[in-house]
């Protein structure tokens, strides 16, 4: 969202070698023979796991219920699927990271995330951006696999994570991520239409309850959750899927992760629904302003009040309102309430963004000036990106061989010299 709506949603809902030393003040734009300015390219970083990746893509609608946005409308969603499968995708074989409208419109001026991150409108090719998975590829065979849904933060695209999404799935997971349509940045449906982000209208008009706003938020995205839910396990008579999909989904073991408003919601859908068994809350915070901005507006989300009997990981950062579950009246009465196994990660050297493809991507923008220095820190801070998405993949996949699979390597035990950069509280 933009930077007045993250910093709202901060408040409330934290609504190369290093690939990234470079970024420093006076990078200037890269220039063609012609004198044209050249368009920045990024890459995501390789997946670390044993397998290939393949991906495809899903509208979903929901005939029972009217889209909370758009009164009078069916809610209509746009899911992908990312799992192990056969053969790498080398080349243009890569899915795009972004459809091209998705993409133009994402790095247009005013877009939620060019008001967020700041980088320059029009300067980057965000379509030309790739991924490591191929398109509609056939599914590795070997058996039902856990399945681990994804959920961007407000405002943000499904695709915004894509980065940690292809890890876990080259580690063996099939990744579920969802676009929440109206309060995704974008959403780009296959009859062509582009769905846009409600929220910079709603959140310039005077006098606006921002507490409420982002409550109607959370709701919507645990009701498409608990939606795309239902769906799956509709989908072994889905003919539009790729061969061994839906075949290979273990609806037994179901797991949840998401960044800022996403790892809000992944909480508070465990909490609603108990086919979610685990969850992660990647700096999402669990309280919501007073209408005139004087404090905390009570009550509590209901995972906060009430805690949960389930596996759950916060990761934190360094924001001046974030980090340790201390800090965080939400994660502090979710912490106090809770029975099930617990831990709290603070990533040193963070900014909110740094559990995003911002962490990655923004760096290599700025070395080919399409976004500046000082903004670079604003969004990602000083920790090495490098380090910041290694520390990332490993713990949330630590957590999920643990919880979902039984294989413990012991990471989540307590502090460990392999990351002297992440903070542990337990």
């Amino acid at each position: 969202m933009s930077r007045r709506g993250r910093t709202v949603a901060a408040v409330l809902l934290a609504a190369t070698a290093t690939l990234g030393v470079a970024g420093a003040p006076g990078a200037v734009a890269a220039t063609g023979r012609d004198g044209a300015e050249r368009q920045a390219r990024a890459w995501l970083p390789q997946p670390t796991g044993p397998y290939p990746v393949g991906t495809t893509a899903l509208q979903l609608t929901d005939d029972g219920r009217d889209d909370p946005w758009k009164p009078g409308q069916h809610r209509k969603l746009m899911v992908s699927f990312w799992y192990p499968t056969t053969r790498p995708a080398t080349g243009d074989d890569r899915a795009p990271y972004m459809l091209p409208a998705a993409a133009e419109h994402f790095g247009s001026a005013g877009s939620v995330a060019q008001r967020e991150n700041k980088f320059l409108p029009g300067r980057t090719d965000w379509a030309g951006i790739r991924t490591h998975a191929r398109t509609d590829a056939p599914v590795l065979p070997g058996g039902k696999r856990p399945v681990v849904l994804y959920s961007a933060g407000f405002g943000d695209p499904r695709t915004w994570g894509t980065g940690l999404v292809e890890d876990l799935a080259s580690r063996g997971y099939v990744v579920v991520t969802v676009d929440h349509t109206y309060d995704a940045s974008e959403v780009a449906f296959p009859d062509g239409e582009l769905a846009t982000s409600v929220f910079p209208g709603l959140m310039e008009q005077p006098g606006v309850d921002f507490g409420a706003l982002l409550r109607k938020t959370l709701q919507a995205r645990v009701d498409d959750t608990r939606f795309v839910l239902d769906r799956l396990t509709g989908l072994c008579q889905d003919e539009q899927l790729p061969a061994g999909l839906a075949a290979s989904l273990d609806l037994d073991r179901i797991g949840m992760v998401g960044h800022s408003g996403g790892g809000s919601a992944a909480l508070q859908t465990m909490h609603d629904d108990p086919r979610l068994k685990v969850g992660i809350n990647l700096d999402g915070q669990l309280h919501f302003p007073r209408p005139d901005g004087s404090g905390i507006q009570l009550p509590l989300p209901t995972v906060a009040a009430d805690g949960l009997n389930r596996p759950f990981l916060l990761m934190g950062t360094q924001e001046s309102d974030s980090g340790s579950y201390h800090r965080q009246p939400g994660w502090d009465a979710l912490w106090q309430h809770s029975t099930g196994w617990h831990a709290d990660l603070t990533l040193t050297g963070s900014r909110h963004s740094s559990y995003t493809d911002a962490q990655s991507l923004l760096p290599q923008l700025a070395r080919q000036g399409a976004i500046s220095g000082d903004q670079l820190t604003q969004d990602v801070g000083d920790v090495r990106p490098d380090r910041a998405v290694l520390a990332t993949r490993s713990y949330v996949a630590s957590f999920f061989d643990r919880w979902l699979r039984g294989h413990d390597d012991h990471l989540l035990d307590g502090p460990s010299p392999r990351f002297p950069e992440m903070v542990y509280e337990r």
